[in-house]
């Protein structure tokens, strides 16, 4: 199927989904008085005149844009062998040329429902020029979806708009009400220094370790969640391992209604009494703390 081909049909059956760039993008904005959008192809189409006319009607069926806007119009989906085609326009109606990295998507129903989500990189449809729409086609594995029969009306194409925001501290309730400033400051500064996490990828890791008066160890760590859902601990297995991989404590942790949100990091406290804590000789010059597989 030719990427024309899909777009033969001049109707559309999605709604707009409009956010305000200046509050998303590290860019300046203007106040362009231009409202409307033109047409704008990939560099790679070959657009014959016939399309151009289906385009543009297209366009013309869409309300105009405010100033400073990026917006997904949603036109149709067709279905092919096992994925959906989401057919849009991406529009901006910034003065200058945008060119966006990779941003989640997500697929609603006519209620504003999930139907399924997918990372897309927007370096595919190229620079954006000012003011201008682009056709584009974003297609979602049938798989992943929680539907079996295409979205026919008011369905939406919208950006998750947690795509735009910065991986952050979020502190538990107790440790925002005790711990002072320079404390939640040097926190920050040192999830600043962490290597980003990939896509949808969660992990713990060790922050700093308290040899206790009554010989039981205070392991402090960071829970960091790169994935667009809510995590919920009631418990959570842990093994420390000391400077030669040698097993220093293990045990599992029950935790109260321990959530961290998504793309966030929450820091913790475990205590491992001294009887988890092997009594043998350990290194602790350096040591690494995990969930323990095996439970």
């Amino acid at each position: 199927m030719s990427i024309f081909s899909i777009f033969k049909k001049a109707k559309i059956s999605g709604q707009d989904s409009t956010i305000n760039s200046e509050k998303l993008l590290d860019i300046d904005v203007s106040d362009s008085n231009s409202f409307k959008t033109e047409l704008s192809y990939h560099p790679s189409w070959n657009v014959p005149k016939e399309q151009q006319y289906v385009f543009q009607f297209l366009l013309n069926e869409l309300e105009p844009l405010m100033p400073n806007q990026l917006s997904l119009s949603g036109l149709e989906i067709d279905q092919e062998d096992d994925s959906w085609l989401v057919k849009a326009f991406f529009r901006s109606s910034l003065a200058q040329p945008i060119q966006l990295g990779s941003i989640e998507l997500l697929l609603l129903d006519s209620s504003k429902n999930v139907i399924t989500s997918k990372e897309f990189d927007f370096n595919d449809l190229g620079e954006i020029p000012g003011n201008s729409a682009r056709p584009w086609v974003f297609k979602f594995d049938t798989p992943s979806l929680a539907l079996e029969e295409l979205p026919s009306q008011g369905w939406q194409l919208a950006f998750n708009m947690k795509s735009f925001e910065s991986h952050k501290l979020e502190l538990h309730e107790s440790w925002e009400k005790s711990l002072p400033t320079e404390q939640k400051n040097a926190l920050e500064q040192l999830l600043s220094t962490l290597p980003a996490l990939k896509k949808d990828e969660v992990n713990i890791t060790g922050v700093q370790l308290k040899d206790q008066m009554d010989e039981s160890l205070a392991i402090t760590v960071f829970i960091r969640n790169g994935s667009s859902q809510t995590l919920s601990f009631q418990q959570i297995p842990l093994v420390l391992s000391d400077a030669n991989n040698n097993i220093v404590a293990k045990g599992s942790f029950k935790l109260d209604d321990f959530e961290v949100l998504p793309n966030t990091t929450k820091p913790w406290t475990f205590i491992f009494p001294k009887e988890m804590v092997n009594k043998d000789d350990k290194d602790l010059s350096r040591w690494t703390i995990k969930i323990n597989q095996e439970q």
